[in-house]
């Protein structure tokens, strides 16, 4: 009996942390934040909406957005730490704030002085462990966009 309790202790804790038991446009912010825990940050976004983010770094490789609408009912979780979002933005266009937008807060902030370049790492998971690495000049333009197979990983398979 036991065995079973903490099974399903486990996937009643499992079920907020992609925020899959919330429902679109019943689910208010504040039950989303009940449900997935207290946001990290809280952007604006397009049309009134509301942008809480939910990075589960660096163990869970994935950052959730939640997109609540002026109304305060939930629109979506999305889970922003994949191609499609990262292909979203455009070097010598994108600024600091875009990425936060697209991608949310970094997993680590990088500065290189010598080259001028800030480096933010986003820890991500494709069909394997994978990093998102965005540079900036110091004017906040987006210079270079990468999408990897983190090589942290690969070195560990490679000893196993």
């Amino acid at each position: 009996m036991r065995p079973l309790l903490a099974a399903a202790l486990l996937l009643a804790g499992c079920a907020g942390y992609d925020g899959g038991s919330l429902s679109p446009g019943q689910s208010t912010g504040a039950e989303v934040e009940k449900v997935m825990g207290p946001s990290q940050d809280k952007r604006a976004g397009p049309g009134g909406e509301t942008v809480l983010w939910f990075p589960r770094l660096p163990a869970g490789r994935v950052s959730y957005a939640a997109r609540i609408g002026k109304d305060d009912r939930l629109i979506a979780v999305e889970q922003r730490l994949t191609r499609e979002y990262l292909e979203q933005l455009k070097p010598g266009l994108s600024r600091e704030s875009d990425v936060r937008d697209v991608l949310g807060p970094p997993s680590r902030v990088d500065p290189y002085p010598r080259m001028q370049r800030d480096a933010w790492t986003y820890q991500a998971h494709g069909i394997q462990p994978q990093l998102i690495v965005v540079q900036f000049s110091r004017d906040q333009i987006l210079r270079e966009a990468y999408m990897f197979d983190d090589p942290e990983y690969i070195s560990q398979q490679s000893s196993d």
